[in-house]
């Protein structure tokens, strides 16, 4: 075990404070837990990811397909409001004082991470530990490409952030534009450990080889001709996604009037939109669009294997997790500059293209670049998988050692 910053084997105690088991946490939490000298607790507010439940987004009933508890030290804190979702106000839970505070014999823990800060929840736990007198570290996926706010909600928020910054020790951003948000609110000199916004790569790695030998079992069931290229959809149909420009668009590769585009157009998810992209995409009058409902995380590897390129149209998208999980296929990617993992993840032309959000145009021209032949779309997605690579678990270990070793001194970085 490595010795700690006064030379002792002690492991760093340190909680976890988040809503619910999330599907693209959990294998993080598993690799943190393997660390010898971090002693990890995660509190979670509610349980109802790990039971049938609705998803909002997707607007149909959700029961994930890969364990969600496993493989590292957790607990459900006791609740006082759940309402099966994320809210300002739910899950809500008492008792996070006296958890951190850990009696019984137990020592105190030695710093708090909580995901987001706009909720009861969070605040009650950094509030907590400032008590206590246990560090704060936090996380959230924010960004100044917000909504729009009024003069008198922007001094409410500038006075809310002046308080964060005296009860928070750190940040953890997830990417660059995640960084910017928290300098521009909390200053240029508050304390900032990358800590990025990765999946599990080896996972999809290895689902998107194994799924090579089922490709032509999905492409039959399909329907698909497999020397045709792929465009691939695979989002919540919500209709900030824009899945409906992205089918604008494909209609504009039709070579001429009658006659429908080269690529077949795949629309895997599902969402309160997805009546009127059924309908756009039935008016066009093309046999080429499928629309394949959703699909849990286990199946989408089989999805990005068939696929050509892989396209994001979305307005304010914090991350985009799914940029991710493509590019650990090797496949290239096309995104609107409204997708925060952009300026980290996607250089226009190298990894696959970007475009402006909303305009159609240009979104057409940047599937006609990467489609221009089978060669451009093959170099472009070995060249994302290479540089997913580096964008893994093993950065957000790096990071979140070097941010508990300058707030607790009890661990090396």
């Amino acid at each position: 075990m490595p010795l700690n910053a006064q030379g002792s084997t002690a492991k760093v105690r340190l909680a976890y404070l988040v809503s619910h088991p999330i599907q693209y946490q959990v294998p993080l939490l598993r690799r943190i837990a393997q660390e010898p000298d971090i002693d990890l607790t995660v509190l979670f507010g509610s349980d109802f990811s790990v039971r049938d439940y609705k998803d909002e987004g997707f607007g149909v009933g959700i029961k994930w397909d890969v364990p969600l508890l496993d493989g590292y030290h957790h607990e459900f804190l006791p609740s006082l409001r759940d309402t099966s979702g994320v809210s300002v106000t739910s899950p809500m839970n008492h008792g996070i004082f006296s958890r951190l505070r850990r009696g019984d014999g137990q020592q105190p823990f030695d710093a708090l991470w909580v995901h987001g800060y706009a909720t009861v929840n969070a605040m009650h736990g950094i509030l907590a530990a400032n008590t206590l007198g246990i560090p704060v570290l936090l996380r959230a996926e924010s960004w100044l490409r917000d909504r729009s706010r009024s003069g008198a909600k922007l001094v409410a928020k500038k006075l809310f952030f002046d308080l964060l910054a005296r009860l928070v020790d750190a940040t953890l951003p997830i990417g660059s534009l995640n960084a910017e948000y928290w300098q521009h609110y909390l200053g240029e000199d508050f304390r900032q450990f990358l800590m990025p916004y990765a999946v599990d790569n080896s996972y999809f790695q290895q689902r998107s080889l194994s799924a090579q030998s089922g490709r032509a079992e999905l492409l039959a069931e399909l329907d698909l001709d497999p020397a045709r290229p792929v465009i691939l959809f695979a989002s919540k149909l919500q209709y900030r996604k824009h899945c409906d420009d992205l089918i604008e668009a494909y209609t504009k590769l039709a070579p001429a009037a009658g006659a429908e585009p080269l690529p077949y157009l795949l629309i895997v998810g599902d969402g309160e939109a997805r009546a009127e992209l059924e309908a756009q995409a039935a008016a066009t009058g093309f046999g080429s669009i499928r629309f394949c409902g959703f699909r849990n995380q286990s199946e989408l590897p089989r999805f990005f294997d068939i696929s050509s390129v892989f396209v994001l149209p979305s307005r304010h998208e914090p991350w985009g997790l799914i940029v991710n999980e493509v590019m650990n296929a090797g496949r290239a990617v096309i995104i609107s500059d409204d997708v925060g993992c952009q300026p980290d993840l996607i250089v226009d032309g190298k990894e696959g293209a970007i475009f402006p959000v909303r305009d159609i145009p240009a979104l057409t021209a940047a599937l006609q670049r990467v489609l221009a032949s089978p060669e451009t779309a093959a170099a472009m997605g070995q060249r994302a998988l290479e540089r997913i690579k580096t964008w893994s678990f093993e950065e957000d270990v790096q990071g979140l050692r070097q941010a508990l070793a300058a707030v607790t001194g009890k661990i090396q970085s």
